[in-house]
């Protein structure tokens, strides 16, 4: 894995590559800032829908994620360690491919613990929001387009966002890599966090990435016909599964019945080292450091306690997911 860094404006996205345009949002699209403390439920949900965020939405689409997400039977472990409020960076390992399920449990739980109207942000590759439909739905669930710009602007208005910074390059390692943390090096997530004095949440996600058998990233075939040209896409994944045997990502194929676990780590305190470290190439590459050994220790953690999730979702096929039974009770 190479560990240099990334460009500055690498700072992690939710299912693709960096992004082919970065722009900050006009006050017209985003509405007039207004602080965290003097909103109620109310004008929160006002707020958030002028970024395209849908409260109303997203609580609507529960029992569909509930049934979808029964498929995997989620577990969301350590949610008490995230900051009751305020921004927050929250940085994660991207697996699953378009599927994502440990994303998806993220976001059911958060809504389930701190309802709809609390708002959560994800970093996304600019292409998705071109996508009929996807992008719609991806903007009502909170999906922003990935930039310092941006990232910054949610956290200076209390926000909190959640990143992937290993990207594409992340969601589509091999399946025998599917146990590796894989954020290659970049580390504009980190001099967005120091910068924002915002405190840094790791989540680390086990299982999405059994759900998918990768057998290559296609870094080769994507530089070939001028993806990463074309729409900055790094990788052309082969990847394994019914009904087509081996497809080319996107195109997608049945994921298999696998228990996906998503941990939230303890915050790390990277504010003692003040906003002007951003800028100090040694204090950003420990930071980085840190945070990496963290998210694969505790990735080593989950492995260990369910070495098979494919198989452990099959001894029990019927079971609801360990997260709604958490939602009902």
């Amino acid at each position: 894995m190479s560990l240099q860094p990334g460009p500055e404006s690498d700072v992690g996205v939710m299912g693709g590559a960096q992004a082919a345009s970065r722009r900050l949002r006009t006050q017209q699209d985003i509405g007039s800032p207004k602080p965290m403390s003097t909103l109620g439920s109310a004008a929160l949900a006002a707020e958030v829908q002028e970024f395209g965020r849908d409260p109303g939405f997203i609580t609507r689409s529960l029992p569909v994620l509930d049934f979808l997400l029964a498929y995997f039977d989620p577990e969301v472990q350590g949610f008490e360690h995230l900051p009751a409020g305020g921004p927050m960076l929250i940085v994660s390992n991207h697996s699953g491919g378009i599927y994502m399920p440990d994303y998806w449990a993220f976001v059911r739980h958060w809504v389930r613990e701190r309802g709809a109207a609390e708002p959560l942000y994800s970093l996304s590759y600019d292409l998705l929001f071109d996508i009929p439909a996807i992008g719609t739905l991806a903007r009502r669930f909170g999906s922003v387009s990935a930039s310092q710009e941006n990232g910054a602007h949610l956290l200076e208005e209390g926000h909190p966002v959640l990143v992937y910074p290993g990207g594409d390059q992340d969601d589509y390692r091999p399946w025998t890599e599917r146990h590796r943390v894989e954020l290659r090096g970049r580390t504009g997530f980190v001099r967005l966090a120091l910068r924002q004095q915002a405190p840094v949440v790791p989540l680390v996600a086990h299982g999405s990435h059994d759900a998918i058998f990768v057998l290559s990233r296609g870094e080769g075939l994507a530089q070939r016909i001028g993806l990463d040209k074309w729409l900055r896409v790094k990788v052309l994944p082969l990847v394994v599964g019914l009904p087509w045997g081996v497809a080319v990502a996107p195109i997608p194929t049945v994921p298999m019945p696998a228990k996906v676990t998503v941990r939230v780590c303890e915050p790390l305190g990277w504010q003692r080292y003040g906003a002007e470290a951003a800028d100090d190439p040694t204090v950003v590459r420990h930071c980085y450091e840190e945070l990496l050994g963290r998210m694969q220790s505790n990735l080593d953690e989950l492995v260990a306690a369910q070495p098979h999730p494919v198989l452990a979702r099959l001894r029990d096929p019927v079971r609801h997911g360990s997260l709604a039974r958490q939602d009902r009770a």
